[in-house]
């Protein structure tokens, strides 16, 4: 009996997806548990892995929006599984000749001689016929697009499988048959092939469709700035303490932990311990309320190739450096390989954003909403800077806070940078609930 392949929920809220792409071939055999299709949400893109191992039947093309629940295809648990001693020579005899079909089998000491002559013949069969050749569902949709039929002798012609990637190389002229010039052309035949590997000059436009993802990011961003007093504050931070400490621990801390200490889990330990002195920072406007949470859960924004995302921390307030960068660095490659789950990115209170990692030297992040707050960091530059009345050069990092000025003051919003900053200059201050370590001591 034929498995059904169904559309997984993605969300209490989420009526509606997009199926993305299939990472299978049509009537291909899947295992069990294996990824066969992605699926696009406004929150993430999701897998749907095989409930069992068979021959898979596709019923809902790429792109088309679906319902969870919705059966987009099945798989068959009691087909013949492709391949094996039998796939293998079925394959070898499609290669063969009509004559050589018609002999007896060889003997099983002419096997391995048979193997090697096919081989070296490799290179002067005929090209295969279409009807011989595997499109990847976005070749097929990309030929489809652009209404083409390329020369099929000249793309991949030693794979069987052509993809979305062999069509792009076939449109822009790039294919091996073109790129192989006798050096006896000359140099308008180099220059020409010059032109020819360049990233455009074909005149041509491409169109891509949003994603789900990508369109509800779109409409965040603009809710943003329609519906909030959104306003950005700066500072700057001495990175000079926290650099010392991962120099001089960086070692110690990988042995123990087996993972580097970075700079992320500095800020999201600076923002928590900030929030109490700042509690309208961490809180949003519901209807004529405004909510006030005791806990800190703290989202990073993370860059995905689907587009951006924001796991969550939960509870930051409560948990250690070494715990902090051990959920940063998991979430944040779940978060890129689409394996993090929809209620890791439901929620939070205030948000991070590491501009600095692209070089960004200062910006002014968007509100991710509804949360009232987000702190930008950004590329760590030695500057010259006024210490004890003298210059000296130090690692400046500018720091920036968005903010809603309906819920947060301006005194507010620069008072929380400012103790933001103390803890990252002061990065022991952290353990004494923002006390000078010897005014702790003596209990002043």
């Amino acid at each position: 009996m034929a498995v059904e392949i169904r559309v997984p929920e993605a969300g209490e809220s989420i009526t509606q997806v997009e199926l993305a792409q299939w990472l299978v071939e049509d009537g291909s055999w899947v295992d069990k548990d294996q990824e066969i299709a992605e699926i696009d949400s406004d929150k993430a893109t999701l897998t749907i892995n095989a409930d069992e191992a068979g021959v898979i039947s596709i019923s809902v093309e790429e792109g088309t929006t679906v319902e969870p629940g919705k059966i987009i295809g099945q798989i068959d648990p009691n087909a013949a599984r492709p391949g094996g001693e039998a796939g293998e020579a079925k394959e070898e005899s499609a290669d063969t000749s009509a004559d050589a079909k018609k002999t007896d089998p060889p003997a099983a000491s002419e096997k391995g001689q048979q193997k090697e002559d096919s081989q070296e013949e490799a290179g002067k069969k005929e090209p295969q016929a279409t009807s011989d050749i595997i499109f990847s569902p976005q070749a097929r949709k990309l030929m489809d697009e652009k209404g083409i039929q390329p020369d099929l002798d000249k793309i991949n012609p030693d794979n069987r499988r052509i993809t979305k990637k062999d069509i792009l190389a076939a449109i822009s002229g790039q294919f091996s048959g073109d790129q192989h010039v006798s050096h006896d052309t000359g140099k308008a035949a180099a220059a020409q092939q010059s032109a020819r590997q360049s990233w455009g000059g074909s005149r041509q436009e491409t169109r891509q469709k949003m994603s789900t993802l990508r369109k509800k990011v779109a409409e965040r961003l603009v809710a943003v700035k329609n519906e909030t007093a959104m306003l950005t504050t700066f500072n700057e931070a001495d990175m000079s303490a926290i650099l010392n400490l991962r120099k001089k621990y960086q070692q110690d801390f990988v042995e123990k932990y087996g993972f580097k200490l970075g700079f992320m889990s500095f800020f999201v330990k600076a923002v928590a311990e900030s929030i109490p002195f700042f509690p309208h920072v961490n809180g949003h406007i519901d209807g004529n309320q405004i909510v006030i949470p005791d806990y800190a859960d703290v989202g990073i924004a993370v860059s995905t190739p689907k587009g951006l995302m924001v796991p969550i921390i939960r509870s930051a307030e409560t948990q250690s450096i070494p715990a902090l960068e051990k959920a940063i660095n998991d979430m944040a490659e779940r978060a890129r390989n689409n394996k993090i789950k929809i209620e890791e990115l439901q929620g939070g209170t205030i948000s991070i954003t590491n501009g600095g990692v692209f070089g960004s030297m200062l910006s002014t992040p968007i509100i991710n909403p509804p949360q009232s707050a987000i702190l930008g960091m950004h590329k760590i530059m030695e500057r010259p800077v006024a210490i004890d009345g003298k210059v000296e050069i130090r690692p400046m990092m500018y720091l920036a806070l968005s903010y809603d000025h309906r819920i947060i003051d301006g005194k507010e919003s620069v008072s929380f940078l400012v103790k933001l900053k103390e803890y990252i200059e002061h990065p022991e201050r952290l353990l004494f609930t923002g006390k000078d370590p010897l005014e702790s001591l003596i209990g002043i």
